[in-house]
């Protein structure tokens, strides 16, 4: 074969890609005028989220972290890059099979997008869009190209200018032609995509509307960090974590833009009076602001999906007493605008402690990705049975009659936070010189509080570390030990002890189901 025909063949190969390219650009940008949720790779994702089992999404997170939500789409985006390298010899040799491939994507994308919990009829726009443009543009590709059975011979004998070899057959098509549509194609394709995509990242509307709320003052002074509460230690955790650095764990591919103007929240199921809030009506109720430091349930030993910030909310317990609840709900249903669901044991969530509505987050409306306009917190429990973002709607009802999003995927009904400890400094791995080394960290049992903390250099004896002044029961505790390093290879341990007198166990459990424990362990080399 020639060098031209040669190109030429490979040239309707370009099919697949352009015509994935149109469909993606198209559905993105329907996407972002309808709801960024439903573009067909944001509600395939979703679904793939949701279904993938438990130890998939476990292996992910810990393997990814925060990134795992990037490492999906990436891996959708390789499918489809797969299956558009497929398409265009297929498309090209058989149109309607290329058609029908691509009508089976779109009706994915349909279906994944009006499964999803808070899904409308017009989620459905975006795949379909897509798919309709995917077909037009594969139209447009095949029209420039037309096959006929193969002449015997070898091709170079029967090939006329301007024709290449696919497969079996001799693919005929113009040149000019066919680069014209590509060239269009991938024009709209990339435009489209372009557009869509700055229009489902500018939060124009919404975000305004945070900077423009003005949260009523706290009744009372305004509590103080108690002096001691933070030791200033280089390489330490700070005590308030920074809401750019607060860690982000939860099952939303597209961070929710909720209009805080039409927003509404409703109690009801197992209440005498159902009740309904807007933000402006739940805001000028009496307002708590409290510390309380909040972490994952996914967290391994040591990890770092644990956080403390300065919460500004509305008490719970008051807005569900006037709500009349049953004396049979065991369970608080609290449900996202986005489906999610966690459950709360009733009795925790009035029993006194600071359950809360919060509105704000050290001391600013909280951010889009922590759950704008308002999320719920329970002091004691792990994020995924309490600390509902984006909140919608709380059931009062039982744990016999219903089970929450992670219950359903096997997690624990009901999970206290394991007492922990953490060695933030020195990294491990790394190298310290002989002579002081200062040993620091943050050890947290929350709503019961820690009482000490003991770190172990290889396997000698247990020496208590200087603890921090304690915040609340409700917030993790700063501690440091310094250390006369000697030269050589060293295991540090640290292992902490609640205010109830029970000490975190050696043992090491993973976070399925209801929480990891175990003694942090690090490596240093001291030279």
């Amino acid at each position: 074969m020639s060098p031209s025909a040669a190109r030429s063949s490979a040239l309707p190969r370009l099919a697949g890609p352009l015509v994935v390219l149109v469909a993606l650009g198209i559905g993105q940008l329907l996407a972002a005028f309808a709801t960024p949720a439903a573009s067909p790779v944001v509600a395939i994702g979703q679904a793939a989220i949701d279904a993938s089992p438990q130890a998939l999404r476990s292996w992910a997170i810990r393997v990814f972290g925060t990134a795992d939500k990037d490492v999906l789409v990436a891996g959708i985006l390789v499918v489809l890059v797969a299956l558009a390298l497929a398409l265009g010899p297929l498309a090209m040799r058989r149109p309607r099979a290329g058609i029908a491939v691509v009508a089976a994507a779109a009706g994915l994308g349909v279906l994944s997008a009006l499964t999803r919990p808070d899904a409308s009829i017009g989620w459905a726009v975006p795949s379909l869009g897509a798919g309709i443009a995917g077909a037009i543009a594969l139209s447009a590709l095949s029209g420039t190209v037309t096959a006929s059975p193969a002449a015997a011979g070898p091709p170079e004998a029967t090939e006329p200018p301007g024709r290449g070899v696919l497969t079996d057959r001799v693919v005929a098509f113009d040149r000019r032609r066919f680069l014209r549509a590509a060239l269009t194609l991938g024009a709209v394709g990339a435009g489209t995509a372009a557009i869509g995509v700055a229009r489902s990242r500018t939060r124009s509307a919404v975000e305004a509307a945070r900077s423009a709320i003005r949260l009523p003052r706290v009744s009372g002074t305004p509590r103080p960090l108690p002096p001691g509460a933070e030791l200033h230690t280089p390489g330490l955790t700070p005590f308030y974590t920074p809401n750019d650095g607060f860690y982000r764990v939860d099952t939303a591919l597209f961070v929710p833009e909720v209009d805080v103007r039409t927003w509404t929240l409703a109690i009801h199921g197992a209440v005498d009076r159902r009740s309904t809030y807007t933000f402006e009506q739940l805001i000028a109720r009496p307002l708590i602001e409290r510390d309380i430091t909040l972490n994952c349930v996914s967290n391994q030993v040591g990890g770092p999906y644990i956080g403390n910030a300065r919460w500004t909310g509305v008490p719970l317990a008051p807005l569900l007493r006037e709500a009349g609840v049953d004396p049979s709900a065991d369970q608080l249903v609290s449900r996202s605008v986005d489906g999610f669901t966690a459950g709360s044991p009733m009795r925790l969530v009035l029993d006194g402690r600071d359950a809360m509505l919060a509105v704000a987050m050290n001391g600013e409306p909280l951010p889009m990705e922590h759950g704008f306009p308002v999320r719920m917190l329970v002091p004691g429990l792990y994020g995924y049975e309490s600390a509902t973002k984006w909140l919608a709607e709380l059931e009062a009802t039982t744990y016999d009659a219903y089970d929450a999003y992670w219950v359903q995927r096997g997690w624990a009904r009901i999970a206290p936070i394991q007492t922990q400890s953490r060695i933030d400094t020195p990294r491990n791995g790394t190298a310290r010189s002989a002579g002081t080394v200062v040993v620091a960290g943050v050890a947290w049992a929350q709503h019961t509080g820690i009482d000490r903390v003991e770190v172990r250099v290889d396997d000698g004896a247990w020496i208590e570390a200087a603890l921090a002044t304690q915040d609340t029961i409700d917030t993790w505790r700063q501690w440091r030990w310094e250390w006369d390093a000697t030269p050589g290879e060293h295991t540090l341990t640290v292992r902490a002890t609640d205010a109830g007198g029970r000490t975190q166990p050696a043992t090491r459990t993973p976070p399925f189901p209801s929480g990891a424990t175990g003694w942090h362990q690090i490596s240093v080399s001291v030279a």
